[in-house]
């Protein structure tokens, strides 16, 4: 009896089988998948990155349980503009979500909001020895070193200040 010839959706199905059980990404290998025997032989390690282990959603804080490190397989190295070192990631939010097994952009990642938006802050103008202090109202949330707009309590005027590393709002002269 003559075998028959496998169908080419057939043979697209058994192909698409196999590349997503493969699991590893193509570019990186656990960390721990590299054994000493490669180390010790002198074989070239390639660069260590962290990369999602989850899904990640926006306005999400990126913790490190939620991240996974990986090494590059030699001579491969992480595109530019490319967040994979904890220094880059420690108390970052995402701003859109971030997939497993994916580089993290740069441009996917912000600061922790300092200030959220309708939060009651205090508002300070200092000019040499004068200091004038108000209440006031965010209109956006900002991080530390943002350019906010706020509404002043008693007046109801809208003004423009900076983020303070402890929370308050700093206005100059205009």
């Amino acid at each position: 009896m003559m075998a028959r010839p496998i169908s080419s959706a057939l043979r697209r199905a058994a192909l698409a089988t196999v590349l997503v059980a493969a699991g590893t990404p193509a570019f990186a290998q656990d960390a721990t998948g590299q054994s000493a025997s490669q180390i010790a032989a002198g074989q070239p390690v390639g660069e260590a990155v962290l990369i999602p282990n989850r899904v990640i959603y926006p306005g999400e804080a990126i913790q490190s349980a939620s991240l996974k490190q990986v090494t590059l397989i030699p001579g491969k190295h992480k595109p530019d503009g490319m967040a994979t070192r904890s220094e880059e990631l420690q108390g970052k939010v995402a701003k859109r979500t971030l997939l497993p097994g994916r580089y993290i952009p740069v441009t996917a990642i912000r600061d922790a909001w300092l200030v959220e938006q309708g939060a009651s802050v205090q508002v300070y103008f200092t000019a040499g020895a004068l200091t004038i202090s108000a209440a006031g109202v965010t209109l956006q949330p900002g991080a530390a070193g943002d350019q906010i707009k706020i509404r002043n309590i008693d007046s109801g005027k809208i003004i423009s200040g900076t983020v303070m590393a402890d929370g308050t709002i700093k206005v100059g002269a205009s």
